[in-house]
Formats: structure tokens, C-alpha cells, sequence
């Protein structure tokens, strides 16, 4: 067995001791690496150059010493927190990297394990061996049967992230309170997930079905490899209980007594892999929806300007397909999808004041309903560990968050210095310990690959590299998520109540399907939350899931959503599968193929050492003609996708050569930002000014240039990671604004001389030397986040009127600065600039200047058009945002005091178990990352 305690103080090995909780405190004993690894079974092409990096650090799980360790004297186990200093030292060091610096910063990601670094060699059964290394203890997997090698990657993963898959298959089922607490974080996040995928026990058996029925072999293939997998889990699963040495969550959670052992781990399921993949597919690979939310706007904008002008300004604001936009395929071909029709046919928005959301949770008990928390019994020592749960196991909004992350950027080897495609690529998701991806390298009949894959749904690498390519995936979000009024009746042929479960389909009245869950829980050492329950529920029609109600034209109705990908949760495995088959993936071409069978939304990328190439994946719906993606339709036949079968959610869907795609362009940048030309952007503010500019500038500059190196392209990604969007890009225009007559007060004159000193400077958050923690220009900073929420107000919402204001608010956020409360992990998310009203900013603010700009908004809002009186609110809203004192601007958390501007933007990992780490600087840059350049090819 992998031994899983770290090194000790003299110090821990007495706090632990005197516990006296049993053997649950111990660890297995090591397998020392006496053999050594067999080598390669294939050949490495990338020779050298490749690397990745993934913190804080492979190892995931704790047991209650090594947790209690951690709180008492700041100890880690072993490989849990090695890939942080790294990860975390580009910030200061990316100035200066060279190629041959680049392992300072990322780990070697060559296949194998040289003789000199195996740290311990496993053999959980005779046709597969896990090898790990020395330096981060990442898991190297080589089978001499199919079935031995994902055997081997579902006890690698148990190994490194039991915790963590017992806790998401929960999530995914909608059991997290059951399962961790009934903490009203846990609460908030398990009503978040289950609205939006709500399954019966059947359903996810029946999306096993439905891949064995029409994915032929590769479809049994990939299922006979998910049962492997999940029999790797089980057999690591009771080994590690039955021999005490099993994550301590579940002691604190309560599952398991710490000293009679009894309790347990709940075997895994086949149908658990359904669980967790609906878990990604929401966070990661899912686009669309908002079209209620959107439907409120465009009538408070007819309501302030009537209907034609409130539509034209309400157009403006959406930004469908904003001709300034940030491309990744920027060659100007088209790729039109989801665009607003020229007559929009079947549009259903609701009557004014009409709108109620669906209720979700009924028949609160306890302190569901009270909140109350009780303090379960427990040894003394365990007091340090109390409560570590309180705040949830993870955060509320995972899930009710806007989600666009990860980033790449690729260059053609006609621009390099080598000759060979230059990749820097990886996706962004979020700060956790431990962290939900996890690194593998899986060697096998039909399987070569190394890089990370989501944890528990590990069967293939998902984003990494194989024998002479690599690939990763950025989240696209285009629209595959549909909101359809339904007309609601009464099954005696009466007049329905706008409650009613029945609605009309076909021609039909019949009822809607109910599924429900009912979840209890009890105060734990780890969550002091009293007992409770609650029951939560939603009703399911053919057109979707109920969130709201309301009437249209005086009708009742519900609103449905329905996702492409909803009861196909699983389907993506089968490009998985292929990604990893070196007898599928050859090329360029191949690459696309494979990318075709994954139906989450995500832009795919591809280099080898000739090419490479991009794909936009995902079930693009062929919708009804003339109908408007962006608004609710009526849920009618006339208005349904095509081909529409609502037995298994599936339509006739667009055919790959519609989707986003090329091969060898000069090169290709993504941040979330458009795909292409005439490919609508699913939500609001998709503009001129995106965080992708971050990045296509810089790359643009490189190639004009040539000779780019992996270490030219990676200081170009770290650069940018340091950078303020709003600072770089728009704040020139409004220094215009403000410079466009003398600045006579004193006030406001340091203020704007502060500010043109960091935007010279390149308007970066970063410390003034390594470890200082003390950004360079922390005044500008501390000015720019207090101005831009007032100077955005003091622009727009005077002549918006207050509703139409909120109203689009509702849409898009203002901001999103490093310390505000958003991302995956809520603040300290690393994650930033992705959604904001720069590009309207930007484009009023050049409109005013009297600048051309090509997709302007409708209308001029700052001063109403008048440069001095739009330069007067802009001087008004930049002399209180100077005079806001740090303590205000950054007013502090459970993580940092107030007025700590760069504690206040830094990464941390939201523990998600016992163990804790240091905090990082702030960097908005993928989570996992690879550098790759191939010199050769097979």
C-alpha cells in the first residue's frame, strides 16, 4: 500500500500520540520501491518537452493523524502540497524564464518513471502496476490488460481522492447533507445542483443503457472500462478501512467510529460515474439558459423606451455577435449558430408582474428551519477539528455561478523557434484541496496518455498529452440550454390554477412528473449543524425541468428549462476513449473526430510536432425555424428542436462541419471568449473589451515577431495572469475622458497621475519583489477596484433609469476584481475579469470620444453623450473611489484582515477535507496546465 503519512515533527508524533484513538490513526505501512519500474511501454515523443503542473499537490486524502497534524503544527502529508510553491513561484519568476527553466515552475509530464525517482511500486492485482515518483508522487499506471490498467486508475484515484469522489457522487445525487452535513452551505449547494439535474434512481441506469444501445463497441468498451474502474475504487475502498487508514473525513463526518472501526464507505457504483459526470457537465460543460432572466430586461427596456427603440437598446447590451470580439478562429471564416432571427416567431414573455420561481424545498424539520446547531460528544482532542465543515464542504454557489474558465494559447511552427507547434494550455477550475483533477498516466492495450482527469470519472485522461500529441479543453457555453413556456391546464377541462401540475402537450393535458429527494442529517465533530430534514422536489415535464411560473397574455404557464446534454450526462466518454487510443488519434484530423463524440461544451485544442488544430464540441441544436435562442419559446410542436424525442432528450443537432474548427492557423488564443465569426455568444458582454484581449494581444505581438519558445508563450500566459483587465484596456479611454480638460483638483489630479503610472506600467497586481506582499502601485489598485462599480453606475444608470439598470445587472455583473466573492470557490478564486461591463464602458467611452466603433451600443450614456458632463460623473465617482480607504475597499474575511489588499485577492485552496494550506498570489491562469512542444512525431 501507498503509505500516506507525511514527514513528522517530534512535536506531531507527540500530539498525534496521545490521542489515543486507535490504529485509525495510522497510515499503511510503505511498499518500499524495491523493484524497479519497467520501462515505457511506448515511445515518449515529446523527448524532453513537456510539462505540467497541477496544485497544491497530487496526494488528496488524510487520515485523522496526518488531519490533526496539520491543525496542531502546520504539517502535510506527503505529495499534498508539492506542486503549490511552483505553481505559485511564476509569479515573480516569469520575467526572466527560459526554456530551460521551465521545471522550476512546472513538473517533467515525460512518460515513465526513471530507476532513480521511483518512490513505491504497486501491484493491487497481477496485470497492473502503479509506479509513482519521487518528486510529486503522481500515479503512473501500466496494465498488461485493458482491464488491469483502469483496475489500476480506480485504485490510483481512490488512493489520491476517495474523499473527494464520495463527496461529489453524493453531490451528484443530490445527497451532499445526507452524506456531509446539513450546514446551510451544504444545503444551498445541494438545492442548486439538484434544480438544475434532478434524476430518478432509474435514470441514471437508463443513460447506461442508452450508451451500451447506440455507442456499438467502443460504447461497451468504454463501459466495461468504467467497471473496472469502479472496481478498482471498491477494492482500494475496503482495503483502506479495513486496515484504518482511510481518509479521517469520515470520522469527523461520522461514518466511521475512530476506535472500534465500525461503520463504512458505501461501495461505489456504475451508476455513481453517472452521478459525477453530471457534476462536470454542470460546473464545466454545459451553455445557455438565462432566457427568463434575459426576457426581464428586454422588457424593462421596451418599458423605458418603448418597444421598436427598448429592443434596439436591449440588442446593444446582449452582444450577440459583437464584430470587435476577441476570436479564436480569427481567419474570418463564419460558423453561424443560434442567431437572432430576422422575425422571431413563438417568443413567450411573461406578463408583467406575473413571474413567481418554482418552490423546491418543502417539509423543513428541525434546523432546516430553525438553523440551530448542537455539539455532538467527542475526545478532547478532536476540538481543534470541530466545526471544519460549519461553512459547508463546499461553496453554496458552485453551481448558481457563471462558469467560463481555462485558457489556452497555441502557435504554428512556422512562428517558432524549433519548428514545431508551441502549446501553453490548460483549464481553469478553481483552488480546492483537494484539487478536483487529478494527474495519471495510464499505459494499456488501446490506452497511452498521462495528464489529469476530474476525480472519480477518471477512466481516460481528459485533458493531457499522448505519445506525440497534446490537447486541453477551454469552456465554450454556447447555447445548448433552451427555456419553452408551457401552457398549463386542468385535466377536467376547467380553468388550470397557475399552480397546476398539468400542462398541454401535443394537443393533451398531461401531468407533469414529479421527482423528489428527501435528505436527514445529524450534528457531526466536523458539522455542528442540529438534526434536520427537508424534502426537495421538482416537477419534470417533456420539455424540461419547471423553474418558474407566470402567464403570457393573460395564460398560465410554466417556464422549462431543458439542457442537450440533460440524460446523456455520461456520453462524452466515448471521445475520451479515443483521445486516449494512440490507434485513433494520428493527426490534426483525428484529434477533430475524436473531439466530435464529447457533447459538453468546450473549445478543444491540439498540437503535435507538424500541427495544430481546434474543435468546438457540444450538441449544437437545430432549432425551429425563426425561432429566438435568447428569449423563452412556446412550448408547442411547432417550436420544439427538430427531430425532437422527449423519451431520451435527443434532436437532430448540427453536424460537426458546422462547429467552430481549424487546423494550422497562424495561431489560436481562448479564454472563454467568442469561437468565431457568426457564432452567437450565449449570455451578455461578449464585446470588444474580454480577457481574451489579455491574451490575443500578446500572442499576436509574438508571432508577428517569430522564433516564439515554450518559455516565450508561457511568459505571455503568466503576464497576463498578473494583469487587470480594466487597467490595461480600459482605462485609456477613460483617462481620455478625464484629460480632455485641465484637472484642477488636487484630489482627483493625484488620483489620475496615480493611475497613468500603473497603466505605464502595465497595469499589473503584482508584489514589488517575491513574498513582499505588497502590490506595485497599490494606490492605482486600490482606486481602480473602488471606482469601477461607481464610475459604471455614474455612467450608465442615469440614463438606463434604475430598473432597466438592475435589470441588466441581473444579466451580467459589473465586476469581477480578483477579491470580489466570485468563481468556483467563491473569493480567492484566482479566477477574474471573465464577466463585466468593460466592453459597454469601453464602447460608450470611445462613442463619446467621438471614436469609430464598429457594434456600438444604441445609445450614448455617459453624460448623455456630452464628453464634459460624461468627464464631470467620471471625476465625481473617481474622487470618492480615492477617498475609500483600504480598510473599505478590501473590508477583510476569515482569511484576511481588513485593508490586506493582496491577502484579499490571493489563491486558496478551499479545503475540501481536513487539510489546510498556504495562501498564493494572485494569478488568473488555468488550475492544470501544460507547456508542450513535440520534436517528433510517430
Amino acid at each position: 500500500m501507498r503509505r500516506r503519512t507525511g514527514k513528522l515533527t517530534c512535536t506531531a508524533i507527540a500530539t498525534t500520540a496521545v490521542l489515543a484513538l486507535g490504529a485509525a490513526l495510522a497510515g499503511p505501512l510503505p511498499q518500499r520501491a524495491q523493484a524497479a519500474p519497467a520501462a515505457a511501454a511506448v515511445t515518449d515523443y515529446c523527448q524532453g518537452q513537456c510539462s505540467d503542473i497541477l496544485p497544491p499537490g497530487q496526494n488528496g486524502n488524510a487520515t485523522l493523524a496526518e488531519i490533526l497534524a496539520n491543525k496542531a503544527v502546520g504539517t502535510h502529508p506527503e505529495h499534498s502540497t508539492d506542486q503549490l510553491g511552483p505553481y505559485n513561484n511564476l509569479v515573480a519568476g516569469y520575467p526572466t524564464l527560459t526554456d530551460d527553466k521551465l521545471t522550476d515552475f512546472f513538473n517533467d509530464s515525460s512518460f515513465g518513471v526513471p530507476a532513480d525517482q521511483v518512490a513505491s511500486v504497486t501491484k493491487p492485482r497481477d496485470d497492473v502496476t502503479i509506479t509513482r515518483d519521487k518528486k510529486t508522487g503522481v500515479p503512473h499506471i501500466e496494465g498488461t490488460t485493458r482491464e488491469g490498467t483502469e483496475f489500476g486508475a480506480g485504485y490510483a484515484a481512490a488512493q489520491d481522492r476517495l474523499w473527494l469522489m464520495d463527496v461529489f457522487r453524493h453531490v451528484g445525487r443530490g445527497e451532499l447533507t445526507s452524506f456531509a452535513g446539513g450546514a446551510e452551505a451544504n444545503q444551498g449547494l445541494e438545492q442548486s445542483f439538484y434544480s438544475q439535474a434532478p434524476y430518478k434512481d432509474e435514470d441514471y441506469q437508463a443513460q447506461i443503457d442508452y450508451i451500451l444501445a447506440t455507442q456499438g463497441e467502443r460504447g461497451r468498451q468504454a463501459l466495461a472500462d468504467a467497471q473496472a474502474y469502479v472496481d478498482g475504487i471498491n477494492a482500494y475502498r475496503k482495503q483502506a478501512k479495513d486496515g484504518r487508514y482511510f481518509p479521517g473525513e469520515y470520522v469527523l463526518t461520522g461514518h466511521i467510529d475512530a476506535i472500534t472501526n465500525a461503520g463504512e464507505i458505501e461501495p461505489f457504483k456504475l451508476t455513481d460515474l453517472i452521478a459525477l459526470a453530471s457534476v462536470v457537465g454542470a460546473l464545466f460543460g454545459n451553455g445557455g439558459g438565462g432566457e427568463v432572466e434575459s426576457a426581464l430586461s428586454l422588457l424593462a427596456a421596451q418599458q423605458k423606451y418603448g418597444l421598436a427603440e427598448g429592443t434596439k437598446v436591449w440588442e446593444s447590451f446582449r452582444e450577440r455577435d459583437d464584430p470587435e470580439a476577441a476570436l479564436t478562429v480569427h481567419d474570418g471564416t463564419s460558423f453561424p449558430y443560434a442567431a437572432k432571427p430576422a422575425n422571431a416567431k413563438g417568443t413567450a414573455l411573461p406578463d408583467a408582474g406575473s413571474l413567481t420561481p418554482e418552490q423546491l424545498v418543502y417539509d423543513k424539520t428541525g434546523s432546516a428551519k430553525t438553523g440551530a446547531t448542537e455539539q455532538v460528544k467527542a475526545p478532547k482532542k478532536l476540538d481543534a477539528l470541530r466545526g471544519i465543515y460549519d461553512d459547508g464542504v463546499l461553496p453554496r454557489d458552485l453551481f448558481s455561478r457563471k462558469h467560463g474558465m481555462s485558457n489556452a494559447l497555441l502557435v504554428s511552427g512556422k512562428y517558432t523557434a524549433g519548428g514545431h507547434p508551441v502549446a501553453v494550455f490548460g483549464p481553469q477550475t478553481g483552488y480546492f484541496a483537494p484539487q478536483l483533477l487529478m494527474l495519471q498516466e495510464l499505459q494499456g492495450p488501446g490506452i497511452s496518455a498521462r495528464g489529469a482527469a476530474f476525480a472519480g470519472v477518471g477512466m481516460y485522461v481528459q485533458m493531457g498529452r499522448g505519445q506525440d500529441y497534446a490537447w486541453s479543453a477551454t469552456t465554450s457555453a454556447q447555447d445548448v440550454t433552451d427555456t419553452f413556456a408551457v401552457e398549463l391546464c386542468a385535466p377536467d377541462g376547467g380553468a388550470p390554477a397557475k399552480d397546476s401540475t398539468y400542462y398541454r402537450y401535443h394537443g393533451s393535458c398531461v401531468p407533469m412528473e414529479k421527482i423528489e429527494r428527501r435528505n436527514a442529517w445529524k450534528p457531526t465533530v466536523a458539522d455542528s449543524t442540529a438534526e434536520g430534514s427537508y424534502r426537495m422536489q421538482v416537477y419534470r415535464t417533456k420539455y424540461g425541468l419547471v423553474t418558474h411560473r407566470a402567464t403570457v397574455d393573460g395564460k398560465p404557464v410554466a417556464y422549462t428549462l431543458l439542457r442537450a446534454s440533460y440524460r446523456h450526462e455520461a456520453d462524452s466518454i466515448i471521445g475520451f476513449q479515443m483521445l486516449n487510443d494512440p490507434g485513433y488519434v494520428k493527426d490534426a484530423k483525428s484529434f477533430q473526430s475524436a473531439a466530435q463524440h464529447i457533447n459538453y461544451t468546450f473549445n478543444w485544442f491540439y498540437a503535435d510536432s507538424r500541427q495544430t488544430a481546434y474543435y468546438n464540441s457540444g450538441l449544437n441544436l437545430v432549432r425551429a425555424a425563426d425561432v429566438d435562442p435568447s428569449l423563452p419559446v412556446k412550448g408547442e410542436a411547432a417550436y420544439e428542436w427538430r427531430d425532437f424525442d422527449p423519451t431520451v432528450n435527443t434532436a437532430a443537432y448540427a453536424p460537426p462541419a458546422q462547429h467552430p474548427q481549424s487546423i494550422d492557423q497562424d495561431y489560436y488564443i481562448s479564454w472563454n471568449n467568442r469561437q468565431a465569426k457568426g457564432y452567437t455568444a450565449a449570455g451578455f458582454g461578449n464585446g470588444s473589451v474580454h480577457r481574451g484581449n489579455l491574451l490575443d494581444d500578446r500572442v499576436r505581438a509574438l508571432v508577428k515577431k517569430g522564433g516564439v519558445t515554450r518559455a516565450a508563450l508561457t511568459r505571455a500566459m503568466a503576464e497576463a495572469a498578473v494583469t487587470d483587465l480594466r487597467g490595461e484596456d480600459v482605462l485609456p479611454e477613460l483617462l481620455k475622458v478625464l484629460r480632455s480638460a485641465p484637472v484642477t483638483d488636487p484630489q482627483a489630479a493625484k488620483a489620475v497621475q496615480q493611475l497613468e503610472s500603473w497603466q505605464a506600467a502595465g497595469a499589473q497586481r503584482r508584489e514589488t519583489s517575491a513574498g513582499s506582499h505588497t502590490y506595485g502601485h497599490a494606490d492605482a489598485v486600490r482606486i481602480t477596484d473602488a471606482w469601477w462599480p461607481l464610475l459604471v453606475e455614474a455612467e450608465f444608470k442615469p440614463q438606463l433609469g434604475a430598473d432597466l439598470y438592475d435589470a441588466l445587472r441581473a444579466n451580467l455583473t459589473v465586476d469581477e476584481a480578483p477579491s470580489a466573492g466570485h468563481g468556483p470557490t467563491g473569493s480567492h478564486a484566482g479566477s477574474s475579469f471573465q464577466y463585466g461591463w468593460w466592453s459597454y464602458a469601453d464602447k460608450d467611452l470611445r462613442a463619446v470620444l467621438g471614436e469609430n466603433v464598429q457594434g456600438p451600443l444604441a445609445k450614448k450614456y455617459c453624460g448623455a453623450g456630452d464628453l464634459s458632463a460624461c468627464r464631470d460623473a467620471l471625476l465625481t465617482s473617481l474622487k470618492q473611489a480615492a477617498a475609500k480607504p483600504a480598510t473599505e475597499v478590501y473590508p477583510g474575511d476569515a482569511n484576511c484582515s481588513a485593508g490586506d489588499q493582496w491577502c484579499a485577492d490571493s489563491l486558496i485552496q478551499r479545503p475540501l477535507g481536513g487539510i489546510t494550506h498556504d495562501k498564493a498570489h494572485w494569478q488568473n491562469r488555468p488550475t492544470f496546465q501544460q507547456v508542450v512542444e513535440f520534436p517528433a512525431h510517430r
